[in-house]
């Protein structure tokens, strides 16, 4: 299994992971799965900003974790929210830990400082994910959400990734890393590396 930035081509393999989560669960507030071509503009969207990664075994996309606005003002540049996606019948094989990690660790290189995870209400395999990752409860609202014939809560998890300073180190848009993560990828049976230009 490796690591790799997502690319817009990886979309509809991207939109399969994430439909039975749409259709099936209260895990996202989301009630129409997206098309492929949405959730492609959609990496391309988050990537100017903020690190998408996906999960790659045997050829196979696995999961996919990304990051993303906690809110639009510039004083929230140095908080972000973090989002995580596994494929069905792959959970507890430690791919979201892999991609966790790989995600954090380009946040604090982006000098985020707050990781933030919304959560929706009981989710018990994602909470105790999220402790055991360092997050800790910071808010709980109630019936914030109806899906599926239901009413759901969400809490809000937060972790400090780096310390706050006075004045915060500049905020940088992950599309300026680009020459930090480049990647070995598969496409049409050509391994190769490509840069952050041929993702998008």
């Amino acid at each position: 299994m490796h690591l790799r930035i997502a690319a817009i081509w990886d979309a509809p393999a991207l939109t399969a992971i994430y439909a039975p989560y749409v259709e099936n669960t209260a895990i996202t507030f989301e009630y129409t799965v997206p098309t492929a071509a949405e959730f492609a503009e959609r990496i391309k969207n988050t990537l100017s900003r903020y690190p998408y990664f996906v999960a790659v075994e045997e050829g196979r996309i696995t999961g996919y974790a990304y990051a993303s606005a906690f809110k639009f003002r510039a004083a929230y540049d140095w908080s972000a929210e973090t989002s995580v996606y596994i494929a069905q019948g792959m959970h507890g094989q430690g791919i979201g830990r892999l991609l966790y990690t790989a995600l954090e660790d380009a946040l604090i290189k982006q000098h985020v400082c707050n990781a933030c995870a919304c959560i929706s209400y009981p989710n018990p395999e994602s909470i105790a994910f999220h402790n055991a990752f360092g997050y800790k409860t910071a808010a709980h609202f109630s019936s914030s959400g109806y899906k599926l014939d239901s009413w759901h809560d969400i809490v809000w998890m937060e972790k400090t990734l780096c310390p706050h300073t006075l004045p915060p180190k500049p905020f940088i848009p992950f599309s300026q890393l680009a020459a930090s993560y480049v990647f070995p990828v598969s496409r049409d049976s050509n391994n190769a590396c490509f840069s952050m230009e041929e993702y998008l």
